[in-house]
């Protein structure tokens, strides 16, 4: 499955006194567990459409000549602009940039984190595994203060319990 989808809910009618009225789409999208909107007109469609056969083969555009006031074409228009943009999902494993600045995906990886420093698939053959290394080891319970006979006692983890349980008492 991807990581991005999206969805046309909904469009409304804007009308302009310097200019003739238009419609208006609206765009769910969905990027990793993460929604927003944005709005678009037909014709920042059309202009994406144009933008998108300079760099991969999209699918059809749904007609740029409709009467826009009626209200049966307008959800068929609806409908086309979403098929429009899932095809372009679903057909092409990385999407271009001018498709993820059409929909505003700002930071938009292209390799799972979890995929570019290794794998947790313990199957793989030719990925590299992931390796923890210890940044502080506990060789006892750290909440615990240290016994007065310790010769080896853990100063950062003294410290950080004093200060943080135990701030009204001097360090020994």
């Amino acid at each position: 499955m991807h990581p991005v989808s999206v969805s046309i809910p909904s469009f409304r009618s804007e009308n302009s006194p310097v200019e003739k009225g238009f419609t208006v789409f609206r765009i769910d999208v969905l990027v990793n567990g993460r929604q927003h909107a944005v709005e678009k007109r037909y014709s920042e469609f059309h202009t994406l459409h144009k933008m998108l056969k300079k760099s991969i083969k999209p699918p059809e555009m749904p007609s740029k000549h409709v009467r826009n006031w009626v209200p049966k074409v307008l959800e068929q228009r609806r409908q086309g602009l979403e098929l429009y943009l899932q095809t372009v999902i679903a057909e092409n494993r990385v999407l271009p940039r001018i498709f993820l600045d059409f929909l505003s995906i700002r930071h938009f990886p292209s390799v799972p984190k979890t995929e570019s420093c290794g794998s947790f698939d313990t199957e793989s053959q030719g990925s590299s595994k992931l390796s923890h290394q210890p940044v502080l080891l506990f060789l006892r319970d750290p909440y615990l203060l240290p016994s007065a006979h310790d010769l080896f006692s853990n100063v950062v983890i003294e410290g950080v319990v004093h200060g943080v349980f135990y701030p009204h008492l001097h360090p020994r």
